[in-house]
């Protein structure tokens, strides 16, 4: 079977500037997310969702290297199944994105219409990331396999 049968259905993008520049915005992504693992400050699944994003677009071969990596596919093929996301990645989406999101609208930027518009957005995506399921995945020291469950 082809693989790139299994690639969503993406207009590729063209124009060589616009390309390249999501190339390397994925490639860092990646490396965010790789960074994410190990560092409990920064959350790998939106990095690497970012990632899947830039690629799909751009990189057939790159976006399937990802998905099926041993590693980091992982964390993309649990959110793009509909299994969800690990609670530790939703707590550090949500507060990472709510401390970007109002140290933008109230310290960098001094537009009164920003100090309703970004919280607002803020809200609208918490309740987007409340609502996916929760995946626990919890590791047999023993066997050294992962066992998958999600909960609501």
């Amino acid at each position: 079977m082809d693989k790139s049968s299994d690639l969503p259905r993406q207009r590729t993008v063209r124009n060589p500037l616009i390309r390249y520049l999501l190339i390397v915005v994925g490639w860092l992504s990646v490396a965010l997310g790789f960074v994410g693992i190990f560092l409990p400050v920064l959350p790998t699944t939106p990095f690497l969702l970012l990632a899947a994003a830039c690629f799909v677009r751009t990189s057939p071969g790159f976006y399937q290297w990802l998905v099926e990596h041993p590693r980091l596919g992982r964390y993309l093929v649990y959110y793009l199944d509909g299994q969800g996301m690990p609670l530790k990645a939703k707590f550090y989406t949500l507060a990472l994105m709510w401390s970007m999101l109002l140290l933008t609208a109230f310290v960098i930027l001094e537009r009164p219409m920003l100090h309703y518009i970004l919280p607002f957005v803020g809200v609208c995506v918490s309740i987007y990331i409340l609502r996916l399921p929760t995946l626990k995945i919890s590791t047999d020291a023993a066997s050294g396999q992962h066992s998958d469950r999600t909960s609501d």
